[in-house]
């Protein structure tokens, strides 16, 4: 075993998991990452403006973290963010304000509040759901080909399809998701010069009391008229016959508005470009419409929507040898783990009949993504309407990628294509 001093030298290389702007060049960060993988896949990161954490690259690794939550808890800091920016959430906890979402919570209380949510994403609703979707897929493409020969793929169509699903599953107002979506990107978008609503963290904050001012009213008007739409069960939502706070209730209105459609938009871009820059693996899926399903879980693989979350220890206890000290945090580096060699033949080949495809892009364990179901199928319903009405596509630009250390992917995706 290493000893602690050698354990905590900084890791040069994965300095870079604490740069936002380096999830904007894919080249560079998985240059870093595949070295990260092979010498140091468990590597301690001390850079500011964040506290310390251990990065950990291995897929292995990220799974066996992800399956003990009792080792690895969530609190306090389930996501990587400006030790500034952790201390003002906290206090606006203590305050009775803030963001506590499911992916800050464990059990019990994570369990408890996801029941309330889980039966709007399982099977029999999704099937339910499926003619919406099909509906909006064909919506969309039917937009796409009335506003070509060209346009911006990720602001026209890869953002506007999943926001209308998942507005539409909540109950809310057509007119408001366009504030929906601008919040959306000003939260995940903060280390990025064109979202972010200003540079200092209680600007940031402001951008979660808009969204808790909004929901608020929304909450006070499904407790008093009960409707039959997710927003409904969210605010009638009891555990152990009480109802949510008024931060839980609104926290997941702001998990649900946000990740269910941005996370979405980021694999549904992040695929077209794949399929653009792989003509063979498009020509592949447009002559076989039944490999749909291996090649959604491979775009949702290559693009890696949630770059990482975070745990905390509650003991001692070590991975791979390096000693991990109890409320040390670790760094799941989910991006890393998607192009493990040992898991993946060919990572970074895009492959859309890849199978088996063991990614971690939706997490793993009692943290799994609770919308998972809904994003393959809303991929699935978009490709499978697009791409037998595609007759060409290419680049009319470059792609540009958002800086971000959570969520992100394509923010602009320019292509020039003709679809019937």
């Amino acid at each position: 075993m290493s000893t602690p001093t050698q354990d905590r030298r900084a890791s040069q290389q994965a300095q870079v998991l604490a740069d936002p702007t380096a999830y904007a060049d894919d080249a560079r960060l998985h240059a870093a990452l595949t070295y990260l993988r092979a010498h140091e896949p468990v590597a301690w990161v001390d850079k500011a403006p964040y506290r310390p954490f251990w990065a950990i690259t291995k897929h292995a690794d990220i799974m066996a973290i992800e399956r003990d939550n009792n080792l690895f808890i969530s609190e306090p800091r389930p996501l990587l963010a400006p030790a500034e920016t952790d201390d003002l959430a906290k206090a606006q906890l203590e305050a009775g304000m803030g963001l506590r979402t499911l992916i800050h919570m464990d059990d019990p209380h994570h369990r408890g509040v996801r029941a309330i949510g889980a039966d709007w994403f399982r099977p029999k609703a999704m099937r339910d759901l499926k003619v919406r979707v099909d509906e909006l897929a064909e919506r969309f493409v039917d937009q796409m080909r009335d506003i070509g020969p060209e346009c911006d793929f990720v602001t026209d169509i890869a953002v506007q399809f999943p926001l209308y699903v998942i507005m539409s599953l909540l109950g809310l107002p057509e007119e408001d998701y366009g504030r929906m979506h601008m919040l959306t990107q000003e939260m995940f978008g903060g280390d990025d010069d064109e979202y972010k609503r200003g540079g200092t963290p209680e600007e940031q904050m402001a951008v979660l009391l808009d969204f808790f001012a909004y929901f608020s009213n929304l909450t006070t008007s499904r407790r008093e008229q009960p409707t039959d739409d997710l927003a409904s069960a969210i605010a009638n939502g009891r555990i152990n016959g009480e109802p949510l706070s008024e931060v839980d209730t609104a926290s997941y209105y702001v998990i649900v508005a946000s990740a269910g459609h941005d996370t979405t938009k980021d694999a549904i871009s992040g695929g077209l470009q794949a399929l653009i820059d792989n003509p063979d693996q498009l020509a592949r899926l447009r002559d076989d419409l039944s490999l749909m399903p291996t090649a959604v879980e491979e775009m949702i693989r290559w693009s890696t929507p949630v770059k990482e979350f975070m745990r905390t220890a509650t003991a001692d206890t070590e991975v791979r040898g390096v000693r991990i000290a109890e409320g040390e945090s670790v760094y799941l580096t989910y991006v890393s783990g998607n192009r493990d060699e040992e898991i993946f033949d060919d990572p970074f080949r895009f492959d859309v009949g890849r199978d088996p495809n063991r990614h971690v892009s939706f997490g793993y364990g009692v943290h799994f993504c609770l919308g998972a179901a809904l994003a393959r199928m809303e991929m699935n319903s978009l490709f499978t309407e697009l791409l037998p009405r595609l007759e060409s596509i290419e680049l009319a630009g470059e792609p540009e990628l958002s800086a971000t250390t959570f969520v992100g992917g394509l923010k602009h995706l320019p292509i020039r294509y003709s679809v019937r």
